[in-house]
This record gives C-alpha cells, structure tokens and sequence, in this order.
C-alpha cells in the first residue's frame, strides 16, 4: 500500500465545528447519554477536514454506525493513540504541541481529574500571541462555541496539531533509498 500525506482542510474542519457545536448531524449517533459525544464530534470534525477514515481492526478510526466504529472515534485517549501513531497507516495524523502551535482544526485534550484525559475540544480560533484566552474551542458534551479555553477548570491539557491526512495512492510507488 502506498499512502501520501496529503494537507488537512482546516477550513472544513472548522465550518462543520461551527455548523454542529450546538446541535447534532443525524448522520452520527449522539453519545451524549452515555458516556459522552466530545471525542465523536471531535472525530467528526477531523472526518470533515480529512475526507478518510481507517477501517484496520482493532486499531483503526472509523464509523459506519452507533454500533460499528473504532475506539479512536469515540474514545479520548484512544484517539490520541491513533493520532500521534508511529506506523504510517490511512487517515488523519498529528502530534502533539506547545500552545504556541496550536491552529484552527486542531485539537484540545484535557484531564479534569489530573489522571486520565476526558475531553476533546475542537479549535476553531487561535490569537497570535497565543495564551489559553486566546484560544476559542467548540465541543460537545459541555456544547460550546467560541469558549475561551482558559474557561475550563482542568487539571492538564495537551495539544494536538495536525499535520495532514494518509492516503491510499494507487499506483504510486515511493522512491527506494
């Protein structure tokens, strides 16, 4: 399989932030009553900006329906281990930040207990210079849009910059070193 990084449409991930922060696209399942939906309509987002998902079992991120999806779509720290993955493989990929990094169509995790992590805001603006006020995030589970991040009383926070989206090329051939 040949995969090519290709940009991520931070643009679109934004727009379907802003379009579905406050309300629920029916083509996803709402998460909301049990367990929480932040990590599924963070995933959403990156679908929007990345076009592709990755079926691979058990370690892909995808969803076809409320019953059939990864771990990575709806999981927080299951995302963030398919994200930051070392093994190219098909979908979106990033790592992970200081402040400074952070753009919009990135991403936000936060610990509220100081041990696990148990949110995924989406960052849909980013001042230069930036400090935790200078970033407005749109998130559900606690629906929000245009939140300071400063606002959230949370006891660590990682950033996840995105730096693009694997594809399948067919075709292609990469260059042999």
């Amino acid at each position: 399989m040949s995969l090519l990084l290709f940009p991520y449409e931070r643009r679109s991930a934004v727009r379907y932030a802003r379009r579905w922060a406050y309300g629920r696209n029916p083509a996803f399942y709402d998460y909301e009553k049990i367990g929480g939906d932040c990590t599924n309509f963070a995933s959403q987002c990156l679908y929007a900006g990345g076009g592709v998902m990755n079926y691979s079992d058990p370690f892909g991120w995808y969803y076809i329906d409320s019953n059939q999806k990864s771990a990575s779509w709806t999981g927080v720290t299951y995302l963030y281990n398919f994200l930051t993955r070392a093994d190219r493989s098909i979908g979106p990929v990033a790592r992970e930040v200081e402040l400074e990094e952070i753009r919009p169509g990135d991403l936000v995790q936060l610990s509220f207990n100081g041990e696990n992590y148990q949110h995924t805001p989406v960052v849909v603006f980013a001042r230069e210079p930036k400090t935790l006020g200078d970033i407005l995030i749109a998130a559900h589970s606690y629906d929000a849009l245009d939140r300071p991040l400063d606002s959230y009383d949370f006891q660590k926070i990682r950033f996840l910059h995105l730096e693009g989206v694997y594809r399948e090329i067919a075709g292609f051939r990469e260059p042999q070193n």
